[in-house]
C-alpha cells in the first residue's frame, strides 16, 4: 500500500551555457554528462512495460544518487558555501533554465492520461535557478524510492490464485525494508519544504512545454512537499503496524487457492498489542487527514493544482488508518470478553471505509448489487497485483475491508451461539476514540558532497569532445516521453509498430 507515481522526464540540459567555474572547470561538464545519463534512464524506463519497470528502479537511483553530489557543488559555489571543506569558485553567465514533467499535476489540465501517458506535447515545465532543478531532482528521487518500497511490499500481499504468502520472516524483512524506504522519503520532503522551496518562489512561472504562461509544477511548492512529508508519515507508521498484524496475513492465505495448510491445521493467530496498534493507527490517521488538506488546498507559491488522484489517495489512506483503529479497539474489547461491543467497533470501522453498515433492513435485490460491486472492486485489484499493474491505489481499503468481515462474521457467529450480549451503536464509540501516538522521528536529509579525489580532478580542464557533445544534444522530441502502450491504435500493448520485414503494420 504505497501510492503509485509515474516518473517524470527532463529535457536536456548545459551547464557550460549557463555556469563556469574558474577553480573546477570540469564541474558544469560533468554536471551536464550525468544529468544526460538519467534523463536516458528515465525515457528508457518510461518505454518500458509496467511489468518490467521495478527491475530498473536501481539504474535511476544509480543515476540520481551520481548526479546529485555535482549538482550539490554547483548549488553551493552559487552560494559560496564549502564543498567537503573546500572553496569552489562557481560564476553565473546567466541564469539556469531547466524543464522537467511534473509528476502531481492535474493531468486534465496539462493533457496527460491518468498515470502520466502522454498525449499533448511534453508536458513540461520550465523554471530558472539551480533550485529548481534541485527541487525536481530530489522529487523524482522520493518517487523512486516510493516506488521500490512498493516493489518490496508486493510479496507480503498474498492475493489470487498464483500468489505464495510469505513466510512470516520474509513478511517482516519485505515491511521493515519498505518503511525505512518510506521514512527516507519524509527526510527528502521535508528538505524540499523547508531549505528550496523558499527560494523557488521568484524563480518560476517561465510556462510549460504546452504553451501555458506562469504554469508551476505542484514539486515546488513548500505546501505540497508539506503534504507528502505527511502521507510518507502515515504510511511508514502504518507499516510499522502490519508488521505486527497478523489478520491480513490470514485473509490472504483463506484467499489463496494454492494453499494447502488448512488441511493440517488451522492459522495461528497470535495476541497483538492491540490497544498501542489502535493508537499508532489514529496517529497515521492524522497524519493523513493533514496530507489531504494540504494536498487539496490550491499552494500560492506553485500555482497548480495537484492531481485528484493523489488527494484521494491521501484520502483513502485516511479512512483505512481510522477503520484499522476500530478493528484494534474491537480486538482488544473482544480479547477482555466484551464481544458485542467489538462487533460495535467492527460496524464503525465498515462506517470509516465508506462501507454501509447494518444492511439488514434493506431489500435483497438492494444489498446484492452492492456485494456484487464491492466484488469486482476486490477482483480487479487482485487481478493488477497478479499482472503488476497499478495496484493499490486505494490506499489499503479493499484489504482492510476484508479483514474486518472475516472478524465480524466470527464475532457475530460466536455471539448469536455463545455470548449473546448486545451490540451497542457505533457513533459513541467513534466519537470516543483517544489520541494518537508517534512511533517515527524522521532522519533529516542530509545533501551528497563530492570526495576530495574527485574534486581534485574537476580541476582539470574539460575534454573538449565531451563539451562538443553536450551542445549538440539541445533537440528534444514529444515523441520520445510516449510510453510503449502508446506506439500504435488498435495494436495489442507492447507490440512493436512494425512487422518482421520491417513494413508498417495497418
Amino acid at each position: 500500500m504505497t501510492l503509485p507515481l509515474p516518473l517524470p522526464t527532463p529535457s536536456p540540459l548545459s551547464y557550460p551555457t549557463y555556469i563556469t567555474s574558474p577553480t573546477h572547470p570540469s564541474l558544469p561538464v560533468t554536471a551536464s554528462t550525468h544529468h544526460s545519463i538519467l534523463r536516458s534512464r528515465l525515457k528508457t524506463h518510461l518505454k518500458l512495460p509496467i511489468s518490467q519497470q521495478p527491475s530498473h528502479l536501481p539504474q535511476i537511483l544509480t543515476g540520481l544518487t551520481d548526479y546529485l553530489p555535482y549538482l550539490f557543488a554547483l548549488r553551493h559555489g552559487l552560494e559560496e558555501k564549502k564543498v567537503g571543506g573546500e572553496e569552489v569558485d562557481v560564476v553565473l553567465r546567466t541564469e539556469v533554465v531547466g524543464e522537467w514533467g511534473s509528476m502531481f499535476a492535474d493531468s486534465h489540465v496539462l493533457g496527460l492520461g491518468r498515470m502520466g501517458k502522454g498525449k499533448g506535447k511534453n508536458g513540461r515545465f520550465k523554471g530558472q535557478g539551480i533550485d529548481f532543478e534541485v527541487c525536481m531532482v530530489l522529487s523524482t528521487l522520493a518517487v523512486v524510492l516510493r516506488l521500490q518500497a512498493r516493489e518490496r511490499l508486493r510479496g507480503v500481499y498474498g492475493v489470487g490464485g498464483t500468489a505464495v504468502v510469505p513466510m512470516a520472516e520474509e513478511r517482516a524483512k519485505g515491511i521493515t525494508s519498505a518503511m525505512r524506504l518510506l521514512l527516507q522519503v519524509v527526510g527528502v520532503h521535508a528538505y524540499l519544504r523547508e531549505e528550496v522551496c523558499g527560494s523557488l518562489a521568484g524563480g518560476l512561472g517561465e510556462g510549460n512545454g504546452d504553451g501555458e504562461k506562469g504554469a508551476r509544477p505542484p514539486e515546488t511548492g513548500a505546501q505540497v512537499q508539506g503534504g507528502l512529508q505527511e502521507l510518507a508519515m502515515a504510511e511508514a507508521t502504518l507499516l510499522a503496524v502490519l508488521k505486527d498484524d497478523p489478520y491480513p496475513a490470514v485473509v490472504a492465505q483463506e484467499r489463496n487457492r494454492n494453499d494447502k495448510e488448512w488441511m493440517i491445521k488451522a492459522p495461528e493467530i497470535p495476541k497483538v498489542r492491540a490497544h498501542l496498534c489502535a493508537r499508532l493507527c489514529i496517529a497515521a490517521a492524522e497524519h493523513a487527514g493533514r496530507a489531504e488538506a494540504m494536498l487539496r488546498t490550491q499552494d500560492e507559491a506553485s500555482g497548480r493544482k495537484v492531481e485528484d488522484y493523489v488527494v484521494g489517495y491521501a484520502a483513502d489512506v485516511r479512512r483505512t488508518a481510522r477503520a484499522r483503529a476500530c478493528r484494534f479497539f474491537g480486538i482488544d474489547d473482544e480479547l477482555g470478553g466484551d464481544t458485542g461491543k467489538a462487533i460495535a467497533w467492527l460496524r464503525g470501522a465498515k462506517t470509516e471505509l465508506g462501507f454501509k453498515a447494518g444492511e439488514e433492513g434493506k431489500k435483497g435485490w438492494v444489498k446484492g448489487l452492492g456485494k456484487l460491486k464491492k466484488g469486482f472492486d476486490e477482483k480487479g485489484e487482485d487481478k493488477r497485483l497478479e499482472k503488476g499493474g497499478e495496484w493499490g491505489g486505494e490506499g489499503g481499503k479493499i484489504e482492510e475491508g476484508r479483514v474486518i468481515e472475516m472478524l465480524e462474521k466470527k464475532w457475530v457467529k460466536v455471539n448469536d451461539t455463545i455470548n449473546t450480549q448486545l451490540v451497542p451503536p457505533y457513533e459513541p464509540l467513534l466519537a470516543g476514540m483517544p489520541s494518537g501516538r508517534e512511533i517515527h522521528s524522521s532522519k533529516p536529509y542530509v545533501p551528497p558532497e563530492l570526495d576530495a579525489d574527485i574534486l581534485e580532478k574537476m580541476r582539470a580542464p574539460p575534454d573538449p569532445d565531451e563539451a562538443r557533445a553536450l551542445m549538440d544534444d539541445g533537440g528534444d522530441s514529444s515523441d520520445d516521453d510516449v510510453p510503449a502502450e502508446n506506439g500504435l491504435p488498435g495494436a495489442f500493448p507492447n507490440r512493436p509498430a512494425s512487422g518482421p520485414a520491417g513494413t508498417e503494420y495497418y
